[in-house]
């Protein structure tokens, strides 16, 4: 292995320690204490390993650093940091009694989203090494996500767990432990199934957008001082807009494109590919 592949190995290996640390920091507390705050923490942590996970890509490729073992780790860490973390986060925020009914249906949820993300992954793998010798597959491989990416699925799990844990909740939106527990383990399969699913989530890739450059400057310079002023202040909250207005945007433009139908020409990309 030449040096410049521990480069993103790194990174990786640095997003993996994030999302160890979620599970271990999550397992020391006990139940039903200090939740929001530890949940607060370990959503900043993921945040900061999906980062992690989007940078190590851009390096590998940047420096011609691409090996298999660095996608066989990254799949790895992906899968314990996103696939893992969120389900042990989900756990442990919740006050069941073992044994019942209610704590069975949410390790259910909890196990089927940790199996759906790693069969994410794999299929995102298989897909990969078949696009090499294929251009258009390649370059379709690049504009979207066949299922919901495990990342983006991990985030919007956290973060309706933080909101509904978030002070503001608690006053506005007051539940009860068994409605919470029922609503985020619904979720949790929710977002599982979307990610094994053949429907079609965008990626930032397929953004071609015509703007003049100062434009363009203006308008990212606003929305990162909302976006930063949101996370200051309001952090559940922006998290839970952002990561879910993702979700549903893929589930918006996949079932515009259904309603469409196979022969109009209106968002093809996004038409649900057939099982193989």
């Amino acid at each position: 292995m030449r040096k410049i592949y521990l480069i993103p190995n790194v990174i990786t290996a640095f997003g993996l320690a994030c999302g160890l640390f979620v599970i271990f920091k999550i397992n020391m507390v006990e139940p039903g204490s200090g939740i929001y705050t530890v949940l607060n923490t370990s959503a900043l942590l993921l945040l900061v390993a999906a980062f992690a996970d989007l940078l190590d890509g851009a390096v590998a490729r940047a420096f011609h650093a691409e090996s298999e073992f660095g996608v066989m780790f990254d799949s790895l860490a992906d899968a314990i940091s996103f696939g893992v973390a969120p389900s042990v986060l989900l756990l442990k925020s919740l006050s069941l009694e073992p044994g019942t009914g209610l704590s069975f249906y949410a390790m259910l949820g909890a196990m089927l989203f940790s199996i759906c993300g790693v069969l994410r992954l794999v299929r995102f793998n298989v897909k990969s090494n078949e696009a090499k010798g294929d251009a258009h597959a390649a370059a379709a491989h690049k504009q979207h996500f066949t299922g919901l990416p495990i990342d983006a699925g991990a985030l919007a799990a956290v973060a309706a767990n933080l909101f509904l844990y978030s002070p503001f909740a608690e006053k506005h939106f007051p539940l009860s432990e068994e409605t919470r527990a029922i609503l985020l383990t619904s979720l949790m399969i929710v977002l599982g199934y979307f990610m094994v699913s053949r429907w079609k989530f965008p990626s930032s890739k397929a953004l071609h957008l015509r703007i003049p450059s100062f434009q363009l400057v203006f308008v990212t310079v606003v929305l990162a001082v909302f976006v930063f002023y949101g996370i200051l202040y309001f952090f559940p909250f922006m998290l839970a807009i952002v990561t879910w207005s993702y979700v549903v945007l893929g589930w918006t433009l996949s079932i515009i494109r259904l309603i469409a139908g196979k022969k109009s020409k209106t968002l093809a990309d996004f038409e649900p590919e057939q099982e193989d």
